[in-house]
C-alpha cells in the first residue's frame, strides 16, 4: 500500500491549475483546514471555484483566497456572516460569482458526486427562485427539484488524525464535511494534527477510508 504521507504543504498542494475546482472543509472556523488554504493562497492560482459551507471569515483563511482575487466562483450555503466582509465587498463589486445552495441541498449534492450519482431530485428550494429554470417532477404526490452533483479536482479536508495509508479519524464537529468531500474529489489532501503507522488506528474510529484520501500532511496544533 502506498504511503501518503507529505512533506509539507507545497508538496501536498502539487498539482492545482487555474481554473479547478477546490473544496475546502469546515463549518466557518471548526474544521477548517487553515495551513492547506494558506498554501493554496501561495500557489497564486486563479479562476477557482470553490465549494464550501460559507464564504469566509475576517480576513484570514478562505476570505485572505477571495482577497487575493483568486477565486472566481463561490458555491455555498451562507455566505454572509457578521464578518464576511470580503466576500460581501467582491459580490457587491460583480467580482465574484455566486451560487447559493440550501445546505441540505450542498451536502446531498455533494453525496451524490462521491457516490456516482447522476443526479438527485429534491423538495428544498421547489417554488422558490432557486428552483428557476430546473427541472421539477411530481413523486408521490410531491414535487421536487432536479440538482446535479458536485464535483471538484481537489478537496482541502482536515482531521484530527491520520496513518500512513491516509485512513483518517476526526474529532468531534470538526468531522463536517470532510467525509462527503474527501469522496467527492478526484484528489483529496487532507491536514491532520498526528500521523501515526499502519495498524495504530481503532479501525471503529476509521470515518474516511484512505481508499478516498491521495495526500497527507502533519500540521502540529498550535499551543
Amino acid at each position: 500500500m502506498l504511503n501518503k504521507r507529505y512533506p509539507d504543504v507545497a508538496h501536498a498542494l502539487q498539482g492545482i491549475h487555474d481554473g479547478d475546482t477546490i473544496m475546502i472543509g469546515g463549518f466557518g472556523l471548526a474544521g477548517q483546514p487553515a495551513a492547506l488554504i494558506d498554501g493554496l493562497a501561495d500557489l497564486n492560482v486563479k479562476g477557482l471555484t470553490v465549494i464550501s459551507n460559507n464564504a469566509g471569515n475576517g480576513d484570514t483563511g478562505l476570505a485572505a483566497l477571495l482577497a487575493r482575487g483568486q477565486v472566481q466562483k463561490i458555491i455555498c450555503s451562507f455566505p454572509r456572516q457578521h464578518d464576511s466582509h470580503v466576500f460581501d465587498g467582491l459580490y457587491r463589486a460583480g467580482k465574484i460569482e455566486l451560487e447559493l445552495v440550501p445546505q441540505g441541498n450542498l451536502v446531498a449534492r455533494i453525496e451524490a458526486a462521491g457516490a456516482g450519482l447522476g443526479a438527485i431530485f429534491t423538495p428544498v428550494g421547489y417554488g422558490t427562485d432557486l428552483a428557476k429554470g430546473k427541472e421539477v417532477r411530481e413523486i408521490n404526490g410531491r414535487h421536487y427539484v432536479l440538482e446535479y452533483p458536485l464535483h471538484a479536482q481537489v478537496a482541502l479536508v482536515k482531521a484530527h488524525m491520520a496513518d500512513v495509508y491516509g485512513n483518517l479519524v476526526y474529532r468531534k464537529t470538526a468531522r463536517n464535511f470532510g467525509p462527503i468531500m474527501a469522496a467527492a474529489a478526484k484528489m483529496a489532501v487532507v491536514q491532520v494534527a498526528h500521523v501515526v503507522a499502519a495498524g495504530q488506528l481503532d479501525p471503529e474510529t476509521i470515518v474516511t477510508p484512505g481508499i478516498f484520501v491521495q495526500r497527507v500532511v502533519q500540521i502540529p496544533p498550535q499551543e
